[in-house]
C-alpha cells in the first residue's frame, strides 16, 4: 500500500471515491488486501500456512469489476497485473502460456523497486551529472611540468572558473546551451530480434548473456545542457542502483504481496452438461495450466525462481453463458471467495455521471476548458440521460455504465466537432437539448443497436 497502511474500512472509502456502489465487491477486496499486510506480521512457521483468500467477482460487463482493479493497483504499493484469461491457450499453443503472467509480474515488479531506488539516488545522480557536464564545458587541465607557483596559479583559476559555471548550472541560467555528448546505442541485433517479450518467454536474460559479445556501442549526439543532465542524470542512477538487491526486492514482492486479476475468466469454463470437444477442451485445458499457478508453484523467470504460493488472485467474469460451478472443480476450489456485483440502473447512473472523481462530466467539462467553454448539465438533463442509459440496455445487450459513454458521446458530437470554429464561451446542456437529440436514437431500435 502507500506510506500509510490503510485498513478495511479506508480502502472502501477510497474505492468509493471512484465507484458507485458494490459494496460487497469492495469490502471482498479490502478484506483481501487487508489480510496481506496482517499476514506479513504473523510470527512464527504458521505464517505459511496463512494463503490468501482468492475472489471471483461475478456480474454483468459495465458495473465496476475492471475499475476495482485499476484502483487496487493504485491503493497497493505491490505487484499487480491485469491479464485476460481468454488470451491464454492451452500450453501456449498459439496464444500465452500461463506462466508468462508471473513474468510479467516479477518484470513489474522490478521495475517498481527499481523506480524506488531511482528515487533514492536522485539527488546524487544529479550532481554526479552536473559533474560530467562540467567536464563536458571546461575539460579538466593536464598537469603542465612547468614552473610550481605558475602551476598553482593555472589551477586556483581553473577551479574559480568551474565553481562559477557550477554555480550557472545550478541556478538553471545555462540549461538552453548546446553541448555535445556521448550517449550509449540502442539495443544489440538480438534484442531487436526477440524483444523484451521474446526473452522473457524463454525465462533467460538473453542481454546479460550476449552483452560481451555486442558490447554497447558509444555515439555522439548535440543536446541541450538540461537534456543532457536528464541523461546522465539517468546513467549515473543505474550505476549507483544494486541491481542484484532490487532483483531480490521485487521476488520477494512478488510471493509475499503480488496481486493477479484474472478477467473474463467465464471465457475459459464449459458449459455444464456439454460433453462436446472441440473449444471446450481446450478452454479445460487452460484451467488446468492456470490451477498450478493459483495453488502455488514454482516459476521459472529471468530475475530467478518466483514462488506463488502467496499471490493474490483475484478474477471476474460476466458468466452470462456458463456459471462458476463449469469451471474445474480443483479450480472453483482456489477461489473460495464469490460476489456477486449488482447490476446498475437509473439512479446508478446519475451518481455515475457526477460522483466520482473521474466522473464523466467531469471529464467532458475539463476538455471544454481547454477551448476556454464552460460546459453546464443541467440536474434533470443528467437524469434523462440516466434514463436513456438505462432504457437501451433493458431494451439490448446490458453493457453497464459503459452505455453512458456511448450515449454522451453522441450527445456531445456537433458541440465538440463546433467549439474550435465558434465563439461560443458557455454550453448548457438541458433536457430538452437531451431528448431532441436522443430520443428518435433510441426508438428507432435498428438505429440505436448501431449508435447507441
Amino acid at each position: 500500500m502507500r506510506k500509510k497502511e490503510l485498513t478495511p474500512r479506508e480502502i472502501v472509502q477510497e474505492l468509493d471515491a471512484y465507484i458507485i456502489g458494490q459494496a460487497k465487491a469492495k469490502k471482498a477486496v479490502a478484506i483481501a488486501l487487508r489480510n496481506r499486510w496482517r499476514r506479513q506480521r504473523v510470527k512464527g512457521q504458521i505464517k505459511e500456512d496463512i494463503l490468501p483468500n482468492n475472489i471471483i467477482l461475478i456480474g454483468p460487463t459495465g458495473v465496476g469489476k475492471t475499475e476495482i482493479a485499476r484502483r487496487l493497483s493504485n491503493l497497493s504499493n505491490a505487484p499487480f497485473i491485469k491479464v485476460e484469461a481468454s488470451k491464454f491457450t492451452e500450453i501456449g499453443y498459439v496464444g500465452r502460456d500461463v506462466e508468462s503472467i508471473i513474468r510479467d509480474l516479477t518484470g513489474m515488479a522490478v521495475n517498481l523497486v527499481k523506480a524506488e531506488r531511482i528515487a533514492e539516488v536522485d539527488d546524487q545522480a544529479h550532481r554526479m551529472a552536473n559533474d560530467r557536464i562540467l567536464d563536458i564545458l571546461l575539460p579538466p587541465q593536464k598537469k603542465a611540468h612547468a614552473i610550481i607557483d605558475e602551476t598553482f596559479e593555472k589551477d586556483d583559476q581553473f577551479s574559480r572558473t568551474r565553481e562559477k559555471f557550477r554555480e550557472m548550472l545550478e541556478n538553471g541560467s545555462m540549461e538552453n546551451r548546446v553541448i555535445e555528448i556521448s550517449v550509449t546505442e540502442a539495443a544489440t541485433p538480438m534484442m531487436q530480434v526477440f524483444g523484451p517479450a521474446g526473452l522473457e518467454e524463454m525465462g533467460v536474460n538473453l542481454s546479460e548473456m550476449l552483452g560481451s559479445a555486442f558490447p554497447q556501442k558509444k555515439k555522439l549526439q548535440k543536446a541541450t545542457v538540461g537534456e543532457a543532465r536528464n541523461i546522465f542524470a539517468q546513467e549515473e542512477a543505474q550505476k549507483l542502483i544494486d541491481m542484484d538487491f532490487v532483483v531480490k526486492e521485487a521476488i520477494r514482492r512478488v510471493e509475499e504481496t503480488g496481486i493477479v486479476f484474472l478477467d473474463e475468466i467465464d471465457k475459459i469454463a464449459s458449459k455444464s452438461g456439454d460433453t462436446s470437444h472441440g473449444p471446450d477442451v481446450s478452454r479445460e485445458g487452460v484451467q488446468r495450466d492456470i490451477l498450478p499457478i493459483v495453488e502455488g508453484s514454482s516459476v521459472q523467470t529471468k530475475f530467478g525462481v518466483v514462488n506463488t504460493d502467496h499471490v493474490l488472485f483475484i478474477s471476474a467474469g460476466a458468466f452470462h453463458m456458463t456459471k462458476p460451478s463449469d469451471l474445474i472443480p480443483e479450480l472453483q476450489g482456489r477461489f473460495p471467495i464469490r460476489v456477486e456485483m449488482d447490476s446498475l440502473g437509473k439512479d446508478e447512473f446519475v451518481q455515475i455521471l457526477k460522483n466520482p472523481r473521474n466522473a464523466l462530466l467531469k471529464q467532458y467539462s475539463a476538455l471544454l476548458e481547454t477551448e476556454k467553454v464552460h460546459l453546464i448539465f443541467e440536474d434533470d438533463a443528467v437524469e434523462e440521460i440516466a434514463r436513456i442509459a438505462a432504457e437501451v440496455n433493458e431494451k439490448m445487450e446490458n453493457i453497464g455504465a459503459r452505455r453512458l459513454h456511448t450515449i454522451l458521446t453522441t450527445l456531445l458530437e456537433d458541440i465538440l466537432f463546433n467549439v474550435p470554429d465558434e465563439n461560443i464561451r458557455e454550453v448548457r446542456i438541458t433536457r430538452d437539448m437531451v431528448i431532441s437529440r436522443l430520443s428518435d436514437i433510441v426508438k428507432d431500435r435498428d438505429l440505436s443497436r448501431y449508435i447507441l
